[in-house]
């Protein structure tokens, strides 16, 4: 893995449609149909877990969103989106942004994040399957992972994810 220099910054309102093209150029057409989208929906993203990484002429390489979500009465983060444009895969931008993702998070108070994903690539990051957390059909559950960002993070949350919309 090719490692290249980055620099990270907050998502500005000016990000939002170049962030969204990436998304678009990186996923599937029908990825606003996820489950994880319906938890979004009316949902303001945790503006300082919302990043860009861009290289040194300032072309965009990739771009995070976390959300705000409830299991019971316990609040999580909802990591994702996360995107690498396709010319830059493989250079570790993922990899800035997720460990930025945790460090932010951890710095802010949050207690735990989840995402759904593959268990190979994310456990690299400590992230392990949640058991007792249930995303909304039809996600499988095999891909619905959690990292404690404190200890005991995760101790004691079960349940079905909802949106957070207090």
């Amino acid at each position: 893995m090719q490692q290249t220099a980055i620099t990270l910054a907050t998502e500005t309102k000016d990000d939002w449609w170049e962030v969204e093209a990436l998304y678009d150029l990186c996923f599937a057409p029908g990825r606003t149909a996820l489950s994880s989208y319906r938890l979004r929906e009316g949902v303001a993203p945790i503006t300082d877990l919302c990043l860009t990484a861009r290289d040194q002429n300032g072309i965009l390489a990739g771009a995070v969103r976390n959300w705000p979500v409830r299991i019971g009465d316990k609040r999580a983060i909802l990591l994702g989106p996360i995107a690498v444009h396709p010319t830059r895969q493989g250079e570790g931008v993922a990899g800035i942004l997720m460990q930025a993702c945790l460090e932010r998070a951890r710095k802010t108070g949050w207690d735990r994040i989840m995402l759904v994903g593959d268990a190979p690539y994310y456990g690299r990051f400590g992230f392990e399957r949640l058991d007792s957390v249930t995303m909304p059909p039809p996600t499988n559950p095999d891909r619905v992972l959690g990292i404690a960002l404190t200890h005991g993070g995760w101790a004691g949350v079960t349940g079905a994810v909802s949106a957070d919309r207090d």
